[in-house]
């Protein structure tokens, strides 16, 4: 039997020491030995998971108005307006395609996430969720007199950029295309959706949501952005972080 040394991926920081571990265990065996000795460490792509089917689950409570959300006379009746229904139409498309994106595409630097962050994100994107879907399916919902969907949503794809260690260009694609002006253009298309669902409902909790995503998003698009200078000498100097010529 062995010991085995657990270090942070990005750190280098010790984690844990695990015990009596097989010389012949494979990296499955290791990580099941893990989680099973420290619980209090999530695999990462399971706290997604969490995030993102907990937003959905809660935002069709809301559209189908199960008892106890709204008035008893309103239990489990339908909004007359077409916005309603387009809107909950986008919100399960938009995190169908997260969570299959988390299950069959993403890769994740952290592997793990501690027991807070699957508390911290959770409330994040169930409350919100909850927050904004009781007003755009409460009873009293006034639609917007003119109907505008921008087509964002449908072009908030993932765009990946190559395993090797090179940074990304555009292609064929043209959902790469964002390439030639930002570093991260899935950030960009993921505003842009969140853009569109708040012109399209019109509801102050989807601009706040809308808001605190892309402070985050900027964020998390300048750190990669600034790795991006940091590694590659010839990176394009004219590309931004999330927001073309601006950001």
């Amino acid at each position: 039997m062995k010991h085995v040394e657990v270090l942070d991926a990005k750190t280098k920081e010790q984690l844990c020491f695990l015990d009596k571990v097989d010389p012949h265990s494979t990296i499955g065996d290791i990580k099941s030995l893990f989680y099973k000795s420290y619980p209090q460490w999530y695999p990462a792509r399971q706290v997604f998971f969490a995030e993102y089917m907990g937003a959905l689950l809660t935002y069709l409570l809301f559209f189908f108005r199960v008892p106890y959300i709204y008035s008893h006379t309103q239990a489990f009746t339908s909004s007359p307006h077409f916005v309603v229904t387009l809107a909950c139409v986008c919100h399960t498309f938009h995190y169908m395609k997260r969570l299959m994106e988390t299950i069959f595409v993403h890769r994740f630097s952290h592997g793990t996430m501690p027991l807070r962050a699957i508390v911290k994100n959770c409330a994040y994107y169930w409350g919100f969720s909850a927050w904004l879907a009781y007003y755009i399916n409460h009873p009293l919902y006034t639609p917007p007199y003119k109907l505008r969907l921008l087509i964002f949503e449908f072009l908030n794809h993932r765009v990946d950029g190559f395993r090797l260690r090179r940074f990304p260009m555009p292609t064929k694609n043209p959902f790469t295309w964002l390439f030639f002006f930002v570093s991260c253009p899935n950030y960009t298309y993921e505003v842009g959706a969140w853009v569109s669902f708040t012109v399209m409902t019109q509801c102050l909790p989807v601009a706040i949501y809308t808001l605190f995503g892309f402070i985050q998003m900027t964020i998390w698009a300048k750190g990669k952005h600034k790795a991006y200078i940091r590694e590659f000498k010839d990176y394009p100097s004219v590309r931004m972080a999330i927001i073309p010529l601006i950001l």
